[in-house]
Order: C-alpha cells, then structure tokens, then sequence
C-alpha cells in the first residue's frame, strides 16, 4: 500500500478505512453480547431405565405421580384434581416429605400445553425436581 503524496494532477483523496474497520468491530462484539446464547424451557428430567436386575424400593411406592389424559383431566395418584387443585394438593403431599420430586404423564394424544401446565403448577408449589413419564402401552 502506498500513500498519494501528490504530483503533477494535485491532491487525492481516499478515504481511510481504518476508523470504519474498528466500528465494525465494536458492533460486531456488541451484537455477540447481547444476543441470547440458547433459550430457556420448563426443566424437566428425563427417565433413565433402571440397571437390569434392580428391584424397586420403598421410594418408588412412594412417588407422585400427576396423569394427564386425553380429556385434560389430571389425576394425582389415581386421585382425580383439577387445575385449581392441583397446587394446594402438592403442597399438602409435599409437607412433610424432604424430597421434592414430582413425576409427569401425559396420555400419548394429549397437547404439551397440558403437560407444560402440570410441570408449571408443580414448580409453582415448591417442587425442586420434575421428572417426565411415557405413557403405558395400555393407554394408562
């Protein structure tokens, strides 16, 4: 790069690149800050299978569970609730036990706003962790 120092046709100008190349640059770190790196859902867990030859325990007996059918009626333990209900019922379960996890089944043709809600009443009643269930084959 060599710089126009002038001569017999006068005084050119160029225009210098090096303050734009720096706003470019400035704008480019301001675009990477501010945008959201990945976004953020309802936190759930997924099952994992039990290890082969493992029996259940007294802790499994004692897990919640909420259903949701296909009718949007929800169930606690086979124990039929409504929405409204739901809340007040997990947080007189969960009373006196240490251990704060909920599992959540949905009928296969249920919409996910159904099983969304189930996750967020729970969360909302205290619920530290909110595991997720298939559907058995027989539809319950």
């Amino acid at each position: 790069m060599g710089m126009a120092v002038g001569g017999a046709k006068g005084p050119k100008s160029d225009i210098n690149m090096t303050p734009m190349i720096d706003v470019l640059l400035v704008l480019i770190i301001i675009f990477m800050v501010i945008t959201p790196l990945t976004p953020k859902g309802l936190e759930a867990l997924v099952p994992q299978p039990p290890p082969p030859g493992q029996v259940a325990n007294a802790a499994d007996v004692r897990a919640v569970v909420i259903s949701v059918d296909s009718d949007h009626k929800m169930t606690i333990n086979s124990d039929p609730v409504t929405e409204a209900q739901l809340g007040p019922r997990l947080i007189e379960i969960f009373k006196t036990r240490a251990e704060r996890v909920v599992f959540v089944k949905g009928a296969d043709d249920v919409e996910y706003q159904w099983v969304a809600m189930a996750i967020d009443i729970a969360h909302g009643a205290g619920i530290d962790k909110v595991g997720l269930l298939l559907a058995d084959k027989s539809g319950q």
